[in-house]
Formats: C-alpha cells, structure tokens, sequence
C-alpha cells in the first residue's frame, strides 16, 4: 500500500499529543507500506530530524511554513479575512500553496494508493478532485473545542467572533466527514459526535496509545509527597486555561490544607500571563525541557484540570503508563476508556477537584493502587503496535482493487473540501 500522508504545522519535534500519535502510527505503518509523509517545517532541522527518527525507507517532503499563532500581528488579519470564506480561520489559516502543489505532483506520478489528511488543517492542502480515497485523521471534534472557548471567554467581544468561529467550524466539519471516504476519529466519544454531524459518512474510532517502554514507573522514592505535575504544549490555549484556572480557583483551597503543596507546570512556550500567575502563585514554570519523565517521577500526583477540549489527551496515558495517580476533569478524561476511582479520579468543580487532590497526598496506598491499576491497563491494550494495527485495518480496504474499480466507474466522488 502506497500512503500519501499530509500533515500542516509539522510533525517534528515529538512535543503535543497530535504530533506523537501520529509519529507513532506512521512508525508503525512505515515497517510494512510505502509512506511518503509531506509536511511543513519552521527550520530545516526538523525535517532533517523527522527523516532521522522514521523507519528506513519512509520519504519526507516538507516545506517552510510558520503558522500564525493567537497573540500575533497576523493573525487579526487573517481573522477578518476569513470572515469572506467559508473556511474557519484555523483552516483558512493552514493553506499552503506550496504543499497542495506537492501533493498534485506525487498524485500525478501515481505515488499513493490512499491520501491521510493528518488533522482538518491538513484538508485544503488535498487536491480538489483527489485521484485516491482521502481518509480524514481527527484527532480532535474541533468545533466542540471552540464552543467551549466560547463559552468560557471573559467577555461579550472575546465571545462574539468565537461564537461565529465554532458554528463555521461545524460546518466545515460535517462536510470534511461526509466527502472523506474514511473519517478515523480517536475516541467513541469523538466518533459519535462526529457521526451526529455527518450521519451518512463512514466513520471508526482508534484508541489513543503510548510507548510503554519509554513512559514506565520510576522508583517511588524518587516522589516529593506533596508535588503535583501538569504536563502539556502551554501554547495551546485549552492548556494554558486548564492552568490558570487551577492556579486561580484550586491550589489555593489545597493549600489550606497542605500548606506546603507544590505544583509544578512542564511544557513549551507559556505565556507572560501564566507566569506572572505562576510567580504570585509560587508555582514552578519550567518552559521546555528534555525529559518530561523526571518531573512526573517527582510528582504525587498529577493533574488535568482541562475546562477546554477535544479528542483524547495522551497526557492521561503517558501518566498512567509511569504508574502515576491522576486527578482530572470530565473535560480531561473525555474519550478514554477509564473507570473513576479505579484508574483515575474524575471531579470538576473547584472543591472536588482539591478534595481528590488531597484524598491522593494523604494516601499513598490509594495513589499506588490507582497507579498500578492505570499502567495495567496501558500494558494490555494500549501499545502503539495495537493502534497502529487498528488504523491500518481501517485504511487498507480504502487502497483496495475493489476501491480503485469503483473509482474508475466514477461512482465514487473525489474530492477534499477546501
């Protein structure tokens, strides 16, 4: 099987939970088809890096591109202007001419049985009348993260183009589901949603995965018994809220308990705002680091305070593997396959998020037992080969003989919406 896959906003360096599921799979998928990968890179060390880290015999293509962040000059104006398109602004945003002419060069050289648009961003970049079953990778409902951006912005003028943001994104995701010949969504939660968008479109979940080998327990004594850990990329917003939030409504009713409770916050890029609140706060801000394992093996307990979302978080299953107790959210757990009170505890409101927190620093029996529970639970099921397994059986019947001869009868429509 000849795979073309498509991915805007790189894939290199490992550091979001988007970027490392689809390494993963790719990995996987690289020992056993042809995978050519086409992306986009900030510096060429990237690409260089991402050709290292793939299995022999993987091809890249990427080119240049920085995508506009929130807070930019550039991206006001890309706002307004997408407000003249159908297309959301993180959609509209995503195009890159010279991805979309790559792919239409490899298209025509015959180089792939099959087109994976990694991510929604990934869609305009496929050729308008694509010659291969496209297969749409979700990793996230993404309207669903924009209501709840929505619905937790501070203001009626922070509301109002959020408000118009999350509904153009419905749309444009309902369509995405329905023209793909495959939507592979990863969550029963995030496939059901998507099915209530798009009820025609054929539609199949994965389960989220980890490297069990490389996110394993560490001795216990390595743990301070009164440090929480959160770990995420800080410049995704639904992160740098879940923090905020915890530092502003949660820690201080812990901290009434357990004084000397630490929390210490890993992950790249946070903002000015989130460390002045992490400095009045006495909080630990570490910014990129290279082994986010050291902090985790440091911790008690770990939290995911998310009010904002979608998908999956692979976070909760990096924790779990290195046999950590987690408290996290509704929001945080979504879509994943764990039971409150054995693998994890669940709590949203302020208090009971800081009466669970507590529960875990007063018990160390309960925080091994959730522990030991979670890695169980990863070890039996959640391996990258298992996922990987899955997702190829899902794309291949899309690359078949039978396919292609429905293809060449004009039975079945090619095209990617853009």
């Amino acid at each position: 099987m000849k795979i073309l896959w498509i991915k805007v906003g790189g894939l290199w360096p490992p550091n979001t939970g988007g970027r490392l599921r689809s390494l993963h799979i790719l990995a996987e998928l690289s020992r056993h088809h042809r995978v050519t990968v086409l992306t986009t890179h900030t510096r060429p060390e990237e690409a260089a890096a991402l050709r290292a880290w793939l299995p022999q015999g993987a091809e890249v293509i990427s080119v240049p591109y920085v995508s506009p962040k929130w807070r930019s000059l550039r991206f006001p104006w890309l706002l307004v202007r997408s407000w003249f398109s159908r297309l959301p602004v993180d959609v509209y945003k995503s195009r890159v001419p010279a991805l979309g002419r790559a792919a239409e060069r490899l298209f025509a050289a015959g180089q792939a049985d099959v087109c994976v648009a990694d991510f929604l961003c990934a869609l305009p970049n496929v050729p308008h009348a694509c010659p291969v079953p496209v297969v749409y990778f979700s990793h996230n409902v993404e309207h669903m993260i924009w209501k709840r951006l929505c619905a937790n912005a501070a203001s009626f003028w922070q509301r109002l183009p959020l408000a118009l943001e999350w509904r153009k994104m419905r749309r444009y995701e309902a369509r995405a589901s329905r023209e793909a010949r495959l939507t592979i969504a990863v969550s029963e939660t995030d496939r059901a949603a998507l099915a209530a968008l798009a009820p025609e479109a054929e539609i199949r979940a994965v389960a989220t995965g980890v490297d069990i080998s490389y996110f394993a327990p560490r001795p216990p004594a390595l743990q301070q018994p009164e440090r929480m850990v959160f770990v995420g990329s800080m410049d995704w917003q639904p992160n740098e809220d879940a923090m905020l939030y915890f530092i502003d409504a949660i820690l201080p009713l812990i901290r009434r308990s357990v004084p000397a409770a630490a929390l210490s916050v890993v992950g790249r890029n946070p903002s000015e705002r989130l460390c002045r609140a992490a400095e009045r706060a006495g909080v630990d801000v570490t910014g990129t680091v290279d082994d986010v394992r050291d902090f985790m093996a440091e911790a008690a307990v770990y939290v995911v305070p998310l009010r904002i979302g979608g998908g999956t978080r692979l976070k909760i299953f990096e924790a779990l593997a290195m046999g950590k107790a987690v408290v996290s959210t509704t929001v945080g757990a979504e879509g994943l396959p764990l039971e409150d009170g054995r693998h994890f505890l669940q709590a949203d409101a302020p208090r009971a998020f800081a009466d669970a927190v507590l529960a875990l620093l007063r018990d160390p029996a309960r925080r091994e037992s959730i522990g030991s529970a979670g890695r169980s639970l990863v070890e039996e099921r959640y391996s990258w080969p298992q996922v990987a397994a899955e997702f190829e059986s899902f794309i291949k019947p899309c690359a078949g003989p039978e396919e292609k001869a429905l293809r060449s009868a004009g039975t079945i429509a090619a095209q990617a919406p853009g």
